[in-house]
């Protein structure tokens, strides 16, 4: 990784974890409750500075981050300023909080994009608004020839040469034709991948597995598009909402095959894996950078949200419960479950760091 890219995953991160937990600061203070402490990572404590009636501190495990409210073990009932006193509706945007604040965060990122421009994919009509028309690698399929060459996404093709013969242009069919036409002899990609231009070689299949194509890509036709601030707003929202529906879609797949099936239909990145993309997604350029962080301020809401113990959802769903019921469910249970369900989001998220070492630095 480069230092520019260190740079934009730090302050990625630390952004995203910082907007969610403040979401969570924020309506606390605001329904009166006492905010005891808000945490950067997670225990043990490396420091902390006390303002008022909080400690701000930076903790050892860089995993995420936490904000601890008087009264949410269950302690201080009776007493106004305690999270436990309030009403479940208090409680519950408390929680929710949180999720909103990465949402609008993804809004406001993608308000910026549509300002200074973000590429899109376009059809074969060039219009006059449009800059830096490409064709772009949207897909590369594991253990293809493209994957083995080194192509990766987002790579612009700018020509594709085999012998004296080439081909270069904006139509993804000519692309196409010339590689089928090209199968088993080796074939030159001339790519554009941020600043640079570098030349990749490979042979494409003449017998290729069902849907995967003579070399394992995926193509597509974009352009950069900017739009006045005015208009951007409405398109951040627009973006914003069809991202979430995007990304609900695709875990409930995931949920669904793992469940039903025990395997995952996707690829699941960690914190390296993320790093990863993050250093490539820095190389296209800033634009590209902004729609990423969306997407993930976008990911994490919606994860936060699922109704697992630990998380935000889990959280709501004991709300819900206590709704049915007419009564709390016993703090010292509810702390139990929560405690099992961070022990099991830590050990995942081992096992994908794991994951993504072996595969992205063995």
């Amino acid at each position: 990784m480069t230092p520019l890219s260190i740079i934009v995953l730090i302050f990625i991160f630390g952004l995203l974890i910082f907007v969610h937990e403040l979401g969570h600061f924020m309506a606390a203070k605001r329904a009166g409750v006492k905010v005891e402490e808000f945490g950067f990572g997670f225990p043990p404590r490396l420091f902390g500075v006390k303002r008022g009636e909080t400690i701000y501190s930076l903790n050892l495990l860089p995993l995420g981050g936490f904000v601890k409210i008087f009264g949410e073990g269950g302690e201080g009932e009776g007493d106004p300023r305690s999270f436990i006193s309030k009403k479940l509706g208090t409680r519950a945007v408390i929680v929710a909080a949180g999720v909103t604040m990465n949402f609008v965060l993804a809004v406001f990122l993608l308000s910026v994009g549509h300002t200074v421009g973000l590429p899109i994919i376009v059809d074969e009509t060039v219009q006059n608004n449009f800059r830096d028309v490409k064709i772009q690698i949207a897909q590369v399929v594991p253990a293809s020839p493209a994957a083995e060459a080194g192509l990766k996404l987002g790579d612009a093709i700018v020509r594709i040469k085999a012998g004296e013969k080439s081909v270069e242009g904006l139509n993804i069919e000519d692309f196409q034709n010339f590689i089928k036409t090209n199968a088993g002899q080796e074939v030159i990609f001339t790519i554009r991948r941020g600043g640079e231009t570098v030349e990749k070689a490979l042979v494409p299949r003449v017998s290729p597995p069902p849907g995967e194509g003579a070399i394992g890509i995926a193509m597509v036709k974009t352009a950069i598009v900017s739009h006045p601030w005015y208009v951007a707003i409405w398109k951040g929202i627009e973006s914003a909402f069809s991202l979430t529906i995007a990304l609900v879609s695709g875990f409930y797949w995931i949920l669904k095959g793992l469940i039903l099936k025990g395997t995952l239909i996707a690829e699941v990145a960690g914190p390296v894996g993320i790093a990863v993309l993050i250093s490539e997604t820095t190389k296209l350029g800033f634009n590209y950078v902004l729609q990423f962080a969306a997407v993930l301020s976008i990911n994490l809401a919606i994860i936060n949200f699922l109704p697992f113990p630990a998380l935000d959802g889990g959280r709501l769903i004991f709300f819900g419960i206590e709704k049915v019921k007419g009564s709390p469910v016993n703090p010292k249970v509810e702390k139990y479950i929560h405690a099992a369900g961070f022990a099991l989001l830590i050990l995942l998220m081992l096992v994908v760091t794991f994951k993504d070492i072996t595969k992205y630095i063995f």
